[in-house]
């Protein structure tokens, strides 16, 4: 019985043991961490201020840079709201807003004539027109700063139309996949569409691209109508698909 409470005991002893020492590896190990971030956080921070200018304005220095921050798991251009002191100490958020509102201006004073679908490079050059001609913007940044215009509800988003082509839509409403695909075969053509185009490389019936071609000229005013073409005799034109020496 004496030796039945002797192991007990001796059991405890043991189990309590093997908990101090498994809280105080805990312990090194965390303070080996700590340490090893706040050196990490000091090399990233002297990097980043010796190398600002050429982060700000070099598209493919600062697409490195960004790069290599994203495969650590840190992103250098969260807002100070996610943590993202090292856009702020970069002059980045600031940069980032700018960008931003210059996107809004570009999407929203084209949108009488694109019906709200910009393509992006177009984007690209108009922005990077206002921004003047060192300006820098690559297709990753505004894709970046879009993704930061979502919350607010107005309708902003990237569109994968195939083919490696995208288009920027800053109104409130879905494009259906017929849409995209016109858009994608509008801006192989240049800018232009026919149903024989739908037909031909789609193999789609003459109802479903009449249809698709009528909804967005009447329904969504995302193209334009030439009823007296030569060769075709009705011609759709798609100015989001169109290039625009503004």
């Amino acid at each position: 019985m004496h030796r039945g409470v002797g192991l007990a005991a001796f059991d405890r002893q043991v189990s309590q043991r093997f908990a101090e020492l498994s809280s105080e590896v805990s312990k090194t190990q965390v303070d080996h961490l700590q340490s090893q971030l706040t050196q990490f956080q000091t090399a990233l921070f002297h990097f980043a201020t010796t190398h600002r200018d050429s982060i700000r304005s070099d598209p493919a220095f600062r697409h490195a840079f960004q790069k290599m921050c994203l495969s650590i798991g840190v992103d250098p251009l969260a807002g100070p709201r996610k943590g993202g002191w090292l856009a702020e100490m970069l002059g980045m958020g600031d940069w980032q807003y700018e960008l931003g509102v210059q996107i809004v201006d570009v999407c929203v004073s084209t949108r009488e004539r694109n019906g709200g679908v910009i393509e992006m490079g177009e984007l690209v050059r108009m922005v990077s027109n206002l921004r003047g001609v060192k300006s820098g913007i690559t297709e990753e940044d505004v894709i970046r700063s879009i993704k930061t215009l979502q919350p607010l509800g107005a309708g902003y988003e990237v569109l994968d139309v195939g083919g490696g082509k995208k288009m920027v839509r800053s109104v409130v409403k879905e494009l259906d996949a017929d849409q995209a695909v016109v858009l994608a075969e509008a801006q192989v053509e240049g800018g232009w569409i026919v149903e024989a185009i739908l037909e031909n490389r789609r193999g789609w019936t003459r109802d479903r691209a009449r249809a698709a071609l009528e909804n967005m000229l009447l329904r969504d005013g995302l193209c334009w109508l030439d009823s007296q073409d030569e060769r075709y005799g009705k011609v759709y034109w798609v100015p989001s698909a169109m290039r625009w020496d503004e």
